[in-house]
């Protein structure tokens, strides 16, 4: 990505403020010979020593010489930034390319190049490039790095100037800057089969239909240009005119993937903080599911989605799906604590979203929220919850093994209702609540089939 081009330092020279911003730009060596110039000719003056106002003058005009000519030299130099990657998970590095170059046709004196950058990317970086031939260039490069996700602005790019004497220098600013997305990270996850009912129906009847690619048996009327070979002769035979078969229009497994970002659900922030898991588990499932070819969407508890998202989600499948995941992780990457107080918002949403699977990440949950996340469930199609209580990860980390007992009644109400629910401890990674919740689900299915028998 260029984001300079041909962007050149912005001149902030006026008819008004041209000797004001010239006597700024000096330096304490500067301002210690102007003083000096001073006092000497001061004392010349009184003393009747010519020599010595001599030696006032040169020392006071100096620096004011040097002002002048820097401020009036009028430096061609554009400059561009790149970006290596744009896009980042948190706690990732990212380098950016920093090109400078002369398109005047005079050399450059010595030129301190710096770069606006947020404080939690890094310290601001700074650079001293030497003359610049007319028509050459200059490249340098700095890394930045953030444990918290966001977008960062950088830039505008500044560049100074200073005399060979270093009695001034002058800075002018680039008008362009980049924004640097830093995403959350995204946990590879284990390939199970989590999109069948609790109690053993298979994957799913979205999946199935995706898969299978049979025929309706639904006939309609022939058209001019149909294949007769999909001639259905028995509806022939009864309606007493050509019938031939439709064609199925196939149908995408669909994923829900439910966010809790209520701010009174969470204790703490930072990094390592519950929410900020539960965020990096939402992107980890959102991403595992588009590569498998799932229909996918994002909801939270206000009931608000990814913006040009569709009614059936994001598809996963074909070119779209680098495209599809990077919209969701971009908008995960800036998704903060709403001031929402219960999850009804989204349960209205997810009431007429028909079946498929639904992966929830929830908070603390008192009995009232409970019971609204009980009722999530569709008929239709499995349902995960994984529930991150705060008491929990304010105790040191815990064992996996033990996720499935945390959370009490609440994890009871949700698995009464249909739900694979998992509590989360403090210290597990997804991956391994993500094959546990597969064994719980299995199990459920298994024991529904002998009570069945």
């Amino acid at each position: 990505m260029d984001a300079g081009g041909t962007d050149g330092p912005r001149d902030d020279r006026g008819e008004g403020g041209g000797v004001r911003t010239a006597l700024t730009g000096l330096t304490t060596r500067g301002r210690s010979f102007l003083a000096a110039g001073i006092a000497a000719a001061a004392c010349a003056y009184v003393l009747g020593q010519s020599d010595l106002l001599r030696v006032g003058l040169l020392l006071g005009v100096l620096p004011l010489a040097c002002a002048t000519v820097l401020y009036r030299t009028r430096y061609r130099v554009a400059g561009s930034r790149r970006l290596s990657p744009e896009r980042v998970p948190a706690g990732s590095e990212a380098r950016v390319h920093l090109r400078v170059d002369n398109v005047s046709r005079m050399p450059t004196g010595l030129l301190m190049l710096q770069d606006r950058v947020p404080y939690v990317l890094g310290p601001r970086p700074r650079f001293v490039l030497d003359r610049v031939e007319p028509g050459g260039r200059r490249e340098v490069s700095y890394r930045v790095r953030s444990d918290l996700r966001g977008r960062y602005p950088l830039g505008p790019l500044q560049l100074r100037l200073t005399d060979p004497f270093g009695l001034c220098e002058l800075t002018r600013s680039f008008s362009t800057h980049d924004t640097l997305t830093v995403i959350p990270r995204v946990e590879a996850l284990p390939p199970v089969r989590l999109g069948g009912e609790a109690k053993g129906y298979g994957e799913g009847r979205q999946r199935s239909l995706a898969l299978a690619g049979d025929d309706d048996v639904i006939p309609r009327g022939y058209r001019h240009g149909d294949d007769l070979r999909r001639v259905h002769w028995r509806s022939t035979a009864r309606y007493g005119e050509l019938m031939v078969r439709r064609e199925e229009q196939p149908q995408r497994a669909r994923c829900t993937v439910l966010l809790d970002t209520r701010g009174l659900a969470y204790e703490g922030a930072g990094p390592d903080s519950p929410f900020e898991w539960a965020v990096s588990g939402a992107a980890s499932v959102l991403v595992h599911m588009l590569e498998r070819g799932f229909s996918v969407r994002l909801v939270t508890d206000t009931g608000d989605s990814v913006p040009g998202e569709g009614t059936d989600g994001f598809a996963g499948s074909g070119q779209g799906t680098a495209d599809a995941a990077g919209l969701m992780l971009d908008t995960l990457a800036v998704i903060d604590h709403s001031d929402g107080t219960d999850l009804s918002p989204a349960y209205e949403v997810l009431r007429g979203g028909g079946e498929g699977l639904l992966v929830a990440f929830f908070g603390d949950l008192d009995e009232e929220q409970a019971a609204v996340a009980a009722r999530m469930r569709q008929r239709g199609g499995g349902a995960v919850a994984f529930v991150l209580d705060g008491g929990d990860w304010a105790r040191e980390p815990a064992d996996v093994p033990g996720a499935l007992d945390r959370g009490g009644d609440r994890l009871r109400m949700l698995r009464e209702a249909g739900w694979t629910a998992v509590g989360v401890p403090h210290g597990a990674t997804l991956g391994e609540l993500w094959r546990l919740a597969d064994r719980e689900r299995t199990a459920l299915a298994a024991a529904g089939g002998e009570g069945t028998r």
